[in-house]
């Protein structure tokens, strides 16, 4: 008998948020509709190291995109919040300044030898607005050749205003640029990873301020590849700018270029940083960087000091535990075994992303019919679960263990579907899940 879950609670909230709020919520990654639509808990009530509880008391192991990727430490890290409410008992805003964004600049720079200065805001977005605007200012140039994935803001959904399909190579489809003007067309083209070619052709036409990219995402780069990169950027004088929102301090303390020895012109640096709390930093060369005084950025909430504790406290846990290597040891165990649990049950799969960012997708079946059916079936086993799995260091062995002995279950039932040539679609308790964007209305 399958196994009920209780979503009373969560599912009146959704349906008054899809009244109240375009979307129901304000982060397109957590919409429940890219997981099982309707069966999928919305709303937390509660969450503590990799432990999720929902509004109708539901309690789940988080192996999902755990936060989107901004808690490495785990849920509700003690230290971490220790300081944060001492932060906030002795006041988190005030008419003068927090001396934690100075320490950690300081922090930051420190820990990239190559850079000088930093800048801080909130978002990720707002940081890679922040990084395209310094450096037009620097440059006097106008466009950003750009691969990867790196926000919301104007700059990089003009990209789709010449061709609604050219973002649709750079991890996300169907963005539209309605409400971008028309004007900004042709001022962020896009190259897609690997394609040196492209780039330079790019970079030929001139009037490029700089090249903005993800250092990895799906598949590990190559050095000559980097390199290729940082040439051009000297070649066609033009910044090179490191989106490392993600990546970073997932396999290295700091930027994954590190690893690989290639000093860009400005880092973006977030997600992780404050393992829960907002904070992104814009670190780069002091040449570099002082361009923004020529140009406005400011706004109320960069001053605010939870994001400057968390942060630093954060960065101390990290080289406590050696976060970078517990994550990615734990994530290269989860690809083993979910590479072996796929292959036993026939179920190819195509596994992506660096160790500590996995990501897994069927190859052969309807993906996201079968990404629908193990999320609606793994929550009947207390997981929280889609194709992508990004690991803390609360992620135990044991816990690793209790969730592949719960999807060996869940492949079974997949690979009896796809053997008896039926369709998984016909086996969803609910509605197929999203690709990726979609207007809710």
């Amino acid at each position: 008998m399958k196994k009920k879950i209780n979503l009373n609670k969560g599912n009146l909230l959704h349906s008054k948020a899809l009244d109240l709020i375009p979307g129901a919520n304000s982060l397109l990654s957590k919409r429940r509709e890219l997981f099982a639509p309707n069966i999928w808990p919305a709303y937390f009530k509660s969450a503590k190291g990799i432990k999720v509880e929902d509004l109708d008391g539901n309690k789940f192991l988080d192996f999902s995109h755990f936060g989107v990727g901004t808690n490495t430490l785990g849920y509700g890290n003690k230290e971490v919040d220790e300081e944060v409410i001492k932060c906030v008992k002795n006041g988190n805003m005030s008419t003068l300044n927090p001396p934690e964004e100075v320490f950690l600049a300081e922090k930051l720079v420190n820990m990239h030898p190559w850079s000088s200065m930093a800048k801080f805001a909130r978002t990720g977005g707002e940081a890679n607005s922040m990084a395209v605007r310094i450096a037009r200012s620097y440059t006097g140039k106008s466009k950003i050749a750009f691969c990867g994935y790196h926000g919301w803001h104007d700059w990089y959904l003009s990209a789709n205003i010449k061709d609604k399909k050219n973002l649709d190579d750079q991890l996300m489809t169907g963005l539209s640029p309605v409400g971008v003007p028309k004007e900004l067309s042709n001022t962020s083209i896009p190259f897609r990873d690997g394609d040196i070619n492209k780039l330079e052709e790019i970079l030929k036409a001139g009037d490029v301020a700089a090249i903005k990219m993800e250092v990895m995402r799906s598949s590990e780069p190559s050095i000559s590849y980097l390199k290729d990169i940082r040439r051009l950027a000297n070649k066609y004088k033009c910044l090179l700018i490191f989106d490392e929102c993600t990546s970073g301090f997932r396999e290295t303390f700091g930027g994954l270029h590190l690893k690989y020895k290639i000093q860009p012109d400005i880092c973006v640096l977030g997600k992780t940083l404050g393992n829960g709390y907002a904070i992104t930093s814009v670190i780069g060369t002091k040449k570099v960087m002082l361009a923004s005084q020529s140009t406005f950025i400011s706004s109320t909430f960069f001053t605010e000091r939870i994001g400057y504790v968390a942060a630093l406290k954060t960065l101390e846990q990290m080289e406590k535990y050696k976060s970078w290597e517990v994550i990615t040891k734990k994530g290269k165990l989860f690809k083993k075994l979910v590479n072996n649990l796929s292959k036993k049950y026939n179920l190819e799969l195509d596994i992506t992303g660096m160790d500590a960012l996995v990501c897994y997708n069927f190859k052969n079946i309807d993906q996201l019919a079968a990404k629908t059916f193990v999320s609606q079936e793994m929550l009947k086993h207390n997981f929280l679960a889609g194709n992508l799995f990004y690991p803390s260091i609360m992620h135990t062995d044991q816990h690793i263990k209790n969730f592949f002995e719960a999807l060996e279950k869940v492949y079974v039932k997949l690979s009896s579907i796809v053997t008896a040539d039926g369709e998984i679609i016909d086996h969803l308790d609910d509605q197929l899940c999203h690709s990726s964007f979609q207007r809710l209305n």
